[in-house]
């Protein structure tokens, strides 16, 4: 069973227990709210400057699919957050974490009491609708050793890295005396397709079946540990440019990389940015995702890597999108951030790990809107 499909599963048994739940809510949670909603009032509060965004209130009526949403899946990921809140939400947390043992009419009482929504528009105006995406964790098969399966090694940072700013790019890395010298005895495992190192180092993290030297089996995660600073060069662009594929999902890449063999090197010297590692333990049981840039674990189906000039870390969202991969209306929580996410109203959607979160990933590039939900 795949770690995405048992997240559904776990999730889905959480929802049971949690709509089952009868236990009262603590007595020191200050005003225990109705589950009937207060009346929506147009607000009447200013709009907020938030870096590069906008934030118009609105009422909890213009959220499309607020009275739907299973709030418990999103509340494990609040949760997450509170471990690391930002200063507005010090106050806030003990009554989150409280909360989490509340039915979801509850919570959405407590959240319509408490809580302000804003609509996340562009700062110097044009459209609230932006673009969302979609990033995973790969489940790989790794070695320490290399050899003739296993060909593309995983690194460390340099020590140099600091003190050469860009560092070298991936094609001189590949090329040139100077870095091999550098990287020499930085590898952490090796990877038998070069494409599959690529495509852990777009998504930052990764979870490895790593073959020790006495031929043991290891789960092991590598989490982002700093970069080259070079540019990012989508690869799938450039075939696109090259006119050599219609289809520039990784699918696509990869069978044009088969039928290509002679013209890899070319593909991956296209993206001159090099992701480092750094090795961490993880249990076979652990489905929690990485850490994201909130320095908290990222929940699959409820993360999102936005632009941290327009939405701090720790912030409650609310995401509506719709296309062609899914519908989704739902809670989310500001987690993490990426070098292509830039922007008031863009978001990088946490879809889990392995094969079918890479399925969903890839495919997702669709519409977007987002309010912020901030405390009243």
């Amino acid at each position: 069973m795949s770690s995405m499909r048992r997240f559904w599963r776990v999730a889905g048994i959480v929802g049971i227990l949690a709509g089952c739940a009868s236990t009262p809510l603590p007595p020191d949670l200050p005003s225990a709210p109705s589950a009937v909603a207060p009346t929506d009032e147009v607000p009447s509060g200013p709009a907020i400057v938030q870096g590069r965004s906008r934030w118009v209130p609105v009422r909890w009526s213009d959220l499309p699919g607020f009275e739907a949403d299973a709030l418990h899946e999103a509340w494990n990921a609040w949760l997450r957050s509170c471990e690391r809140p930002p200063a507005a939400w010090v106050a806030l947390c003990p009554q989150v974490r409280r909360l989490s043992i509340a039915s979801a009419d509850e919570q959405r009482a407590w959240m319509r009491e408490k809580l302000q929504p804003y609509r996340v528009e562009p700062l110097q105006g044009g459209a609230a609708e932006g673009l969302l995406t979609g990033y995973y964790e790969p489940v790989l098969e790794a070695s320490r050793q290399p050899g003739p399966q296993f060909v593309a090694p995983l690194f460390r940072p340099p020590a140099t890295l600091a003190s050469r700013k860009p560092w070298y790019t991936r094609q001189e890395i590949d090329t040139l005396p100077e870095p091999r010298s550098q990287l020499r005895g930085r590898e952490i495992a090796w990877l038998a397709d070069p494409l599959d190192a690529l495509v852990l180092q777009i998504q930052g993290s990764g979870r490895l079946r790593v073959t020790e030297a006495d031929g043991s089996v290891r789960l092991v995660r590598v989490a982002y540990a700093g970069s080259n600073e070079q540019p990012y060069r989508s690869v799938g662009g450039w075939l696109l440019q090259q006119g050599a594929i219609r289809d520039a999902s990784w699918p696509g890449i990869k069978a044009w990389a088969r039928d290509n063999p002679q013209r890899l090197n070319d593909l991956l010297w296209s993206n001159p940015r090099v992701v480092f590692f750094r090795e961490e333990p993880l249990a076979e049981a652990d489905v929690g995702g990485p850490r994201g840039a909130q320095g908290v674990p990222l929940t699959a189906g409820r993360s999102i890597a936005v632009d941290k000039d327009s939405i701090p870390y720790g912030t409650p969202v609310w995401l509506a999108s719709s296309g062609p991969v899914t519908t989704l209306q739902r809670l989310v929580l500001a987690q993490d951030t990426g070098s292509a996410i830039v922007g008031a109203v863009r978001a990088d959607y946490f879809a889990g790990s392995g094969a079918e979160a890479g399925d969903i990933a890839g495919r997702l590039k669709q519409p977007l809107r987002l309010w912020a939900l901030w405390p009243r």
